[in-house]
């Protein structure tokens, strides 16, 4: 059955997958652009767009939440308006049993290893303690999944690492570092571990999620992981170059602090609830497909029309 459905950050990496997932799923879809520009774009791939943010031009959206079906976020805003952001939408669906799904990511039970491997591995509702970085974001997803009481029929996704056409994922980072170092680079002993997943997988559990979910529920989606030494060692053989470990020291200097934590945290997760309430099963298991694409190999030639050029900083998804 076809349905309005309203994704908030559809002009961005993961939220374009779902907008273009849901158009082929012959739904209605409509999704957020910050400008008309962006919003030509949408309207291209069979998104109507809907223009304004959830920093400065909110009132559009919610007009669009009131309208829609199903709303999905899958946004990128500061951690810490998150739970102001989900108060305005399940204010906007109170009392409608209207489906809200929240965007979240594995960053939230992620462990700084400083590169080192770790056996803790979280299934959905397993318990843990959110970093001071991550605590206003696990604040939003208690929020979300507390609006049943409210009449929305409100979930929470937590994937881990996405990856897929046109990501700026891991393997990518990966190949950067080449460019910077001449090297494949990873922190430590390079055994830490983010669990990964399928941009394409991901969005089929949306879908699921959407037909058959729990209200109130929580899902991860694992496909896979791969510690970031076995990514650089991929990408090192791709390109004939070597390997490097960094120290935490290099690292810092070379992606800043917030970054180097990334590259070296571990955040393992799992995912019984998806399989065993919504049937989730991922295709896509092996990342390290992507090694050799020609858009990756090509992140790995210095960019030599800026000065300092040889340094690059590289940002993580908000995961």
């Amino acid at each position: 059955m076809s349905q309005k459905v309203f994704v908030i950050g559809a002009t961005g990496y993961f939220g374009g997958v779902l907008a273009r997932h849901f158009v082929s799923e012959g739904h209605q879809v409509s999704g957020s652009a910050r400008s008309h520009e962006a919003g030509a774009a949408l309207a291209a791939d069979g998104i109507a767009p809907v223009i304004g943010d959830l920093d400065d031009a909110i009132d559009s959206l919610l007009t669009a939440v009131r309208e829609s079906d199903v709303v999905i976020y899958a946004a990128q805003v500061a951690f810490e308006r998150e739970p102001w952001v989900v108060e305005q939408l399940s204010s906007a669906l109170a009392g409608t049993g209207k489906t809200l799904l929240f965007t979240s990511g594995s960053g939230v039970f992620m462990k700084d290893n400083r590169g080192e491997w770790s056996s803790e591995v979280l299934a959905e509702d397993d318990p843990f303690e959110p970093s001071a970085l991550m605590a206003d974001r696990v604040e939003a997803e208690r929020a979300v999944r507390a609006a049943t009481d409210r009449g929305v029929r409100s979930m929470v996704v937590r994937p881990p690492v996405i990856w897929g056409p046109g990501d700026n994922g891991q393997v990518a980072r990966v190949y950067r570092t080449v460019a910077t170092t001449g090297a494949a680079c990873y922190v430590g002993p390079g055994l830490a571990a983010y669990s990964n997943v399928h941009s394409a997988d991901l969005a089929r559990l949306y879908s699921l999620a959407i037909e058959k979910g729990a209200p109130g529920a929580l899902y991860h989606a694992a496909g896979g992981e791969i510690p970031w030494r076995w990514i650089a060692e991929s990408v090192a053989r791709d390109l004939g170059v070597q390997t490097r470990s960094l120290a935490i020291e290099e690292a810092d200097e070379m992606f800043g602090p917030e970054a180097t934590m990334i590259y070296s945290a571990s955040s393992r997760s799992r995912d019984p609830r998806s399989r065993a309430e919504l049937g989730w099963k991922p295709v896509h298991r092996d990342m390290l497909t992507q090694v050799g694409e020609p858009r990756l190999r090509a992140l790995a030639q210095p960019d030599t029309s800026q000065p300092g050029s040889g340094r690059s900083v590289h940002a993580f998804p908000g995961q």
